[in-house]
């Protein structure tokens, strides 16, 4: 077996994106728990005494505590999907050790893959007398996996893990300007190209290993650039209008009445069909715009908390007005670039199928 066909057995991309899946929730709803909760005054704490503290700080502690766990999320999810119920502990295990050792998020999605690996390689390589198969999965294959996983953590993968997360920590955070620019304008670009696909989960992936260390503005970014894009083609509408031309048929603007509002709570799915019926113009408007509203994110450090919402995400920033410049822009460029490059059609779509239908009438058939 070639080198290629092992690393698309081994899938470690859909495994990513599985985990991504279910920690997206989490986030999310932890997220607003502590944006509502320190917005409202409420302080993190290490730990919740009776009687000393209030909603406020009991909600910002209960989110904070939730994100914190994000190397462990991410590293069962991981080792979940590469081994199922047996890889649930050892990637459990693994990201808990990747935060004991301040490995971070980086060292949870290596504690993932590694736990998720060892699991499987011992389900199929090790081999137990009959009465003891049934301890597999609860007990051999959990034990020797976590184990192994978690040892590799302390001692070998963690510690040049955590010194590689602070150093690139350390780089974006002195990034000057233009950097900033150019670093939006790029993320901004790539994660709309595929409208919620690979890419743009790919590019989440790395965003959120950078919120994970506290640098919100990359995924920020990210989010918003999904929140203005359908907005954005909704908008090419009027702009087409102004200058008499008819860019969207009928069936388009009925899929643009439920797109546009899925976009304001960042749902960026709902513009795919408008992008399928003219993929390049579509694509490049979306790229443009988002290239636009990616820098002024990254450039004016838009900052949310929480990285799903769309406008919901505004409050939970330290500059709202930053994230609504970004999202403005963002719109007006994919809806201006579109309805100019966007060629005119016609109201009425064709409809292919009547037509073939009509070719088939009955009366039309003659027997003998």
């Amino acid at each position: 077996m070639s080198m290629k066909e092992v690393w698309q057995a081994a899938n470690p991309k859909g495994h990513l994106l599985t985990a991504i899946s279910y920690l997206i929730p989490i986030v999310c709803g932890a997220g607003f728990i502590i944006a509502i909760g320190m917005a409202m005054g409420g302080t993190y704490q290490d730990s919740l005494v009776a009687g000393q503290f209030d909603l406020w700080q009991a909600m910002a502690t209960m989110g904070g505590k939730a994100l914190g766990l994000l190397p462990v999320v991410i590293a069962t999810g991981i080792a979940g999907s590469i081994a199922g119920k047996p890889g649930i502990a050892p990637g459990f295990v693994a990201g808990l050790s990747a935060n004991a050792i301040s490995a971070g998020f980086i060292g949870g999605i290596l504690g993932g893959y590694l736990a998720g690996y060892a699991a499987l390689g011992i389900i199929k390589n090790v081999k137990v007398p009959a009465w003891a198969r049934g301890l597999m999965p609860t007990l051999i294959v959990p034990f020797l996996a976590s184990l192994f996983s978690g040892l590799v953590m302390v001692y070998i993968i963690g510690t040049p893990v955590g010194a590689f997360t602070e150093m690139l920590t350390n780089f974006l955070r002195s990034m000057g300007t233009s950097s900033n620019l150019i670093m939006g304008a790029v993320l901004g670009a790539l994660c709309i190209v595929d409208f919620g696909g690979p890419i743009n989960k790919t590019c989440f992936a790395f965003v959120l290993t950078l919120q994970a260390q506290g640098i919100n503005e990359p995924i920020t970014a990210l989010q918003l650039v999904n929140t203005a894009t359908p907005i954005g083609f909704g908008l090419a509408y009027f702009i087409a209008k102004l200058f008499r031309k008819n860019i969207y048929n009928n069936a388009e603007i009925e899929t643009l009445k439920s797109a546009v509002p899925m976009g304001v709570v960042n749902i960026v799915e709902g513009a795919i069909p408008i992008v399928m019926n003219d993929i390049v113009r579509g694509i490049t408007a979306a790229a443009i715009g988002g290239a636009c509203g990616g820098a002024v994110t990254m450039v004016y450090g838009a900052d949310a908390t929480v990285p799903f919402g769309g406008f919901l995400m505004l409050p939970t920033m330290s500059h709202p007005m930053a994230g609504f410049m970004a999202l403005l822009v963002n719109i007006v460029v994919t809806g201006t670039v579109y309805a100019l490059i966007k060629a005119e059609v016609p109201v009425e779509a064709p409809v292919e199928d009547e037509a073939e239908e009509e070719d088939l009438a009955l009366d039309e058939i003659k027997i003998g």
